[in-house]
């Protein structure tokens, strides 16, 4: 292959090896442990019952040793209470209804793949952001390698897939913003500015929004910060084309058809999410009303209770706060002590912990300050920051934000799977700045392209030094307490 054609490929053979290699680390033994680990024993179960009877029934004594045989006899017909909707679950069954419900590969496929699909989002979203195809790929890389994010695609979790759903709204979003951002400027300032009802890209990220909310309501999050986000952009991009009453224009004239884009929308998947329940006789509190949407807003009502009142201790809780510090993972599979040798040890200890990449991590969490420093002091200098740093902010806000408004509510660190990707998207925004300060000298870029390199292979490296902690491998045991740098990682 001649030089120019290697430029010419690199578009898309970078994502895909990207996207590849994310794809081989989660779905490698993605069938082990054979049991149900952790919380997989709610939406596993769930799941095969919305596929055979279309909404989640109730199981009966012994059901996860006999369900990991694939004997689904446990499987009873009375509703049960679920405090999730349905949509997640529906895709986890997929994978079942392929591989059979005792397949533990098949709980865990669609997870897998949207995991391995959601590097591939977080490279688009990057590649819009910096027009680099380069540091696309090292954002998607970061990502394809980073343990929070293995460790959750190969467990058959809903975080994983509202997470994607997020990502790729904040996608369509940004597509809509390279064919809307923009208004033309005139001579004469106008009063008011056009009013841009035909934005195709809006009404796909409400879409992905309602995919969102229908695997966890913590996706309404996602719905409102983004309104608020376009709304605010809207009116940024009428101020930059002079319109005289740009903040009415935004909120007043826009605002109103931007919601009727957006939310509809999303409502419309929500509710479509729930055809199973509404479409049957048997589901939990499916009587409680002759409209079967008024039943559902009875169940809603006691979904909501439920969130609300939600505080009973767990010895892997950790509050919101503790989240950038990193304090406390959760181990979501404990292989137990064993005797046999491994690696030359005759104790061994076999873990699935949803540690990050420490390195990763922490300097993705310097990056958020550093971006929301420079965000802060454009606008008190009234020289605004580049558009391109407040993204990976308002994913930032969306995800992590609601949850410090619940300081007593049992929640844990592996919800920042949905901060990942913008996590990393502000790491990647801050090297690509340091590769290409634009008043640095030759010999500086260089240095500063020297440093990017090195940041990215010593994230890599630390990656394979972790991989087995993320995937269950029989280590040794003192081995194992190498990965653990604080007291609340064991």
């Amino acid at each position: 292959m001649t030089s120019a054609r290697l430029r010419l490929s690199l578009p898309w053979l970078l994502p895909a090896l990207v996207t590849m290699l994310a794809a081989a680390a989660r779905l490698w033994n993605v069938g082990h442990p054979a049991t149900l680990a952790f919380d997989e024993t709610y939406y596993v179960k769930d799941a095969w019952s919305l596929w055979q009877w279309g909404y989640e029934g109730k199981w009966g004594e012994n059901a996860n040793e006999l369900f990991a045989q694939g004997d689904t006899s446990a499987l009873g017909t009375d509703g049960s209470f679920v405090v999730h909707p349905p949509l997640g679950k529906w895709l986890i069954a997929l994978g079942m209804a392929l591989l059979g419900p005792g397949s533990s590969v098949g709980w865990r496929l669609a997870t897998a793949i949207l995991g391995a699909a959601t590097v591939l989002l977080v490279y688009f979203i990057t590649r819009e952001l910096t027009q680099s195809v380069a540091f696309a790929t090292v954002a998607g890389l970061l990502l394809a390698v980073d343990g929070l994010g293995i460790v959750m695609s190969r467990i058959a979790l809903l975080d994983t897939i509202v997470t994607f759903f997020i990502v790729l709204a904040f996608l369509f979003v940004l597509y809509d913003r390279r064919q809307n951002g923009e208004h033309p400027r005139h001579e004469q300032p106008p009063v008011w500015g056009t009013i841009v009802a035909r934005r195709p890209w809006i009404i796909a990220a409400g879409v992905a929004l309602g995919a969102a909310t229908a695997v966890k309501w913590s996706g309404a999050y996602a719905l409102a910060g983004i309104g608020i986000y376009l709304v605010v952009t809207d009116a940024l991009a009428r101020r930059r084309a002079g319109v005289v009453q740009w903040p009415a224009d935004a909120a007043f004239r826009q605002g109103p058809v931007t919601f009727l884009l957006l939310v509809p929308a999303a409502v419309v998947t929500y509710v479509v999410s729930w055809s199973g329940w509404l479409l049957t006789r048997g589901g939990y509190d499916r009587d409680s009303s002759t409209n079967p949407l008024i039943a559902l807003w009875n169940y809603h009502r006691s979904i909501y209770n439920f969130h609300i009142s939600l505080s009973a201790g767990h010895s892997y809780a950790s509050p919101a706060w503790e989240w950038p510090l990193l304090l406390r993972p959760t181990a979501v599979w404990v292989g137990g002590q064993q005797d046999t040798e491994c690696w030359g040890s005759d104790h061994c200890i076999a873990v699935i912990s949803t540690i990050p990449n420490p390195v990763t991590w922490y300097l993705g969490v310097a990056a958020v300050l550093y971006l929301m420093y420079r965000v802060v002091l454009g606008w008190f200098e009234k020289k605004p920051a580049s558009w391109t740093l407040s993204v990976p902010l308002v994913g930032i806000a969306v995800t992590y934000v609601p949850w410090l408004l619940v300081p007593d509510r049992t929640i844990f660190q592996f919800y920042t799977v949905a901060m990942l990707p913008f996590i990393v998207i502000a790491l990647t925004l801050v090297l690509h700045m340091i590769a290409h300060a634009p008043d640095a000298t030759p010999a500086r870029r260089q240095a500063g392209r020297a440093t990017v390199v090195t940041i990215v292979v010593i994230i890599v490296l630390v990656s394979l030094f972790y991989y087995p902690v993320w995937t269950g491998m029989t280590v040794p045991y003192k081995f194992w307490l190498l990965h653990n740098w604080l007291p609340g990682w064991i």
